[in-house]
């Protein structure tokens, strides 16, 4: 009798013993084809498909694979969570993850972020003050949820200052208004919370006065027309003043300007309207209307990069008017334009485009305002100084969307890659099973056959289906993978689906990319990175400031340049000022130098051999601020033991406890710090780090615990760090066991000088967010 015949898939030959691929069995008990009849003329088929090497082969792939991107999402990428929210808000958001800042300057030209004031606040923990100043962050810390926060406006009453602005309810999806005050010249701001909350989106809460009363008139297009509100409880409560105008106007605002009040704005609802690329101009003798077209509307209805949609209030300056306008060219909100009004009658309008002259950041998403930005009130304070509010955001608009799109397609281009590696190696072979093949289901009756022959989908289908079938042993008899050239397309195949497994997940798990600052007492600020180097690793300093300066909180970059010919400030890539301070001494000791031109009470002290991700900087700064008098940082050590003995970070992992923090990746209180250092209570222990050429990093530590009754260091975990001077061959200390030993020799020295740290031991694990939980990949730091 012998067995059932085997039909393969894409093989004339069959499946020979142990090939791959699916594979269809007919038979009946007697081992005899056989097809039966049924009363229809159809016939019944006893099929199975049975699972051969092929199912193994995708699970295997699919497990190594995502391994490989699991572990690069847990040691590359950052996570998107947004720092320090714990209550309900900041999620992530399609339009945008927008926030506000504060600006001054002799002018509307000459505006600077508040980071340039120099403001400290006591309660900051840290100076200066840094923009952004209202979040998302700081609004749902304070209880009033929300996504992002923007189209800002100001409204001036004597010394202090309201903030009105769109606020993203997380919950209804809707732009409400909200308000915050400031009495500190917007340096620290009080989160008031909703003012205006309609049943349709609100923004552009364009805030003014007039005939004594305050009046607001929030862009609610969504409703089909334009109202104005009243304030009868400024600055929380509001009344519908009047619906002024029956007509979807977007971004308006209203100005006196020659007699007459004018109204500016948008509508995009027309057929043929030119969307943020157009402008409408109303006039009226009141505020309240009638209204009536300018004569030559729509002023502009053209691309959306020449500025014509409004970004802001326009201000008056020298004796003349200026209006903001965004350019929306490459995203919605790209950047603000400013334009010099030259004539405005019921007749004409000119205007003229001039310099903003703003210096832009270029730390691309690390900055709060890195990606874009659309709106701008500026305004004149009693003083004369200029004071300026800003929205921007990090990412462009439709970021949300963009990255479920390519991650998606990622994953589509895996699969297929996994299916190319299978029929190279023989383990597909079969890529669609016969019983889904239109000419592979049995025997069929005439007529079936003359009605598939007629229909052209059914054909198509078939012939698909066998080419694709074929697609395997063809790809093989091709490219054969036990030849040279073979074997090279497989390991760049495997290589391109493990790329492309990295770009999918970075896409779906990594978010928007943006590694941000984190929020403490309401607000942000900035710190000074210092390092000290010599000509012998320059190649390391320029990896290390092209990295670092992209770090969101860092101000400036300061090189101590120890010996040989200093590099100029011109050589390096950075997105922040470089400072090269040339020594005359080569010394460990001119790490600690006290530095009259750092701008910023917080200093981190980080070798420039050292590679971190700047999520762990800024984690690290975060709780720095928490306790300013502390040195807060990534390696911890545990002095211990008679005699002392200088031992890794292993040790002190043994024990579950430290006691002092190397300074070659540590925050500290810059001035505190460096006059401790210099002063002449430290003049012996400076001399044994001249003579010894090490142990400066030991020395700050003990001088930091002579000088405080409380513990003194605080670790905080890495995600990663690596210590690049191990490829270079320019690492200072290169034989562990002498730099340990000439380490133990100071430990005990110091101990004489400044008394014990031994019984100063901090466990880890003792942070509320885990942020002191030893989980990292460290490869740095003796």
């Amino acid at each position: 009798m012998g067995s059932s015949p085997i039909v393969t898939c894409g093989s004339s030959s069959g499946a020979a013993a142990g090939g791959g691929g699916w594979r269809l069995h007919n038979g009946n008990a007697g081992g005899k084809i056989n097809s039966v009849n049924n009363k229809n003329g159809n016939h019944n088929h006893d099929q199975s498909c049975v699972l051969s090497s092929t199912f193994a082969f995708f699970i295997v792939s699919f497990v190594v694979l995502g391994s490989i991107g699991s572990l690069y999402g847990r040691y590359v990428l950052t996570p998107n969570v947004r720092g320090g929210i714990t209550a309900l808000g900041c999620e992530e958001d399609n339009e945008g993850s927008w926030s506000v800042g504060v600006f001054y300057g002799d002018s509307p030209f000459t505006l600077k972020p508040i980071e340039h004031m120099n403001i400290w606040k006591d309660k900051s923990a840290a100076w200066p003050v840094a923009n952004p100043v209202v979040t998302c962050a700081s609004l749902s810390d304070a209880g009033f949820p929300s996504n992002f926060v923007a189209d800002p406006f100001l409204y001036v009453q004597g010394d202090t200052l309201y903030l009105f602005y769109e606020t993203k309810n997380p919950i209804t999806m809707q732009g409400d208004i909200g308000v915050s005050r400031s009495i500190d010249k917007g340096a620290t701001w009080e989160q008031l919370g909703t003012v205006l909350d309609e049943n349709w989106h609100l923004s552009y809460p364009f805030v003014f006065d007039y005939n004594g009363n305050i009046y607001m008139m929030p862009e609610g297009s969504a409703n089909g027309d334009l109202r104005l509100y009243r304030a009868i409880n400024f600055p929380l409560k509001w009344t519908l003043e009047k619906i002024i105008m029956k007509k979807p106007l977007i971004d308006s605002y209203i100005i006196p300007h020659e007699g007459k009040f004018w109204l500016l704005g948008s509508d995009h609802s027309g057929i043929g309207t030119q969307r943020n690329g157009q402008l409408e101009i109303w006039h009226s003798t009141s505020p309240f209307g009638p209204w009536k077209p300018h004569k030559k509307n729509p002023i502009y209805n053209t691309v959306t990069s020449i500025g014509a949609r409004n970004g802001g209030r326009p201000f008056v300056y020298n004796g003349s008017l200026y209006r903001i306008g965004q350019d929306c060219g490459e995203t919605y909100g790209n950047r603000i334009r400013v334009f010099k009004i030259e004539v405005l009658t019921i007749n004409k309008f000119k205007e003229v485009e001039v310099p903003f002259g703003v210096e832009e950041s270029i730390k691309g998403r690390n900055s709060w305002n890195g990606a874009r930005s659309h709106h701008l009130d500026v305004q004149q304070l009693g003083s004369g100084e200029w004071i300026a509010v800003r929205d921007g955001d990090r990412v462009p608009s439709g970021d949300v969307f963009r990255r479920f799109v390519l991650g998606s397609a990622s994953v589509v281009a895996v699969f297929g890659f996994v299916i190319l590696v299978g029929m190279l190696l023989g383990a597909v072979k079969c890529l669609v099973p016969l019983s889904w093949c239109p000419h592979d289901t049995g025997k069929r009756s005439d007529t079936f056959l003359a009605w598939e022959r007629s229909n052209l989908l059914s054909s198509k289908l078939r012939l698909f289906c066998s080419r694709l079938n074929r697609a395997s042993s063809i790809l093989r008899a091709r490219i054969r993978p036990n030849t040279c050239s073979g074997v090279v397309v497989l390991i760049l195949t495997i290589s391109v689906a493990v790329t492309v497994t990295c770009t999918g997940v970075k896409h779906i798990y990594g978010g928007t990319g943006a590694q941000e600052p984190y929020l403490f007492n309401g607000h942000y600020s900035q710190f000074t990175l210092l390092t000290m180097t010599y000509d012998a690793r320059l190649w390391n300093l320029k990896m290390y400031i092209k990295h670092y300066s992209r770090c969101s909180s860092v101000r400036e970059i300061v090189v101590v340049w120890n010996k040989g010919t200093p590099p100029q400030s011109s050589e390096f890539d950075s997105a922040v000022p470089v400072r090269i301070r040339v020594e005359k001494q080569n010394s460990l000791n001119n790490r600690f130098k006290v530095d009259p031109l750092i701008k910023t009470r917080a200093v981190l002290e980080l070798d420039d051999d050292i590679m971190m991700t700047c999520d762990d900087i800024e984690r690290g700064f975060r709780v720095w601020r928490e306790h300013p008098d502390r040195i807060v940082g990534f390696y911890p050590r545990l002095v211990d033991g008679s005699p002392l003995k200088y031992r890794g970070e292993v040790h002190a992992r043994k024990h579950n406890r430290y006691n002092m923090i190397l300074t070659g990746a540590a925050f500290m209180d810059g001035r505190a710090a460096f006059e401790r250092y210099s002063s002449e209570e430290a003049g012996l222990g400076r001399a044994l780090v001249d003579s010894s050429f090490n142990c400066e990093d030991v020395l700050m530590n003990y001088l930091y615990a002579n000088g405080s009754s409380s513990s003194v260091a605080e670790y905080v975990r890495p995600a990663w760090a690596i210590d690049t001077s191990k490829f270079s061959g320019v690492a200072i200390s290169r034989n562990t066991q002498a730099h340990y030993g000439v380490r133990s020799n100071c430990l005990m020295k110091f101990s004489e000088m400044y008394g014990s740290l031994t019984h100063r031991k901090t466990e880890f694990g003792k942070r509320i967010d885990g942020w002191d939980v030893y989980q990292a990949v460290n490869f740095a730091l003796g």
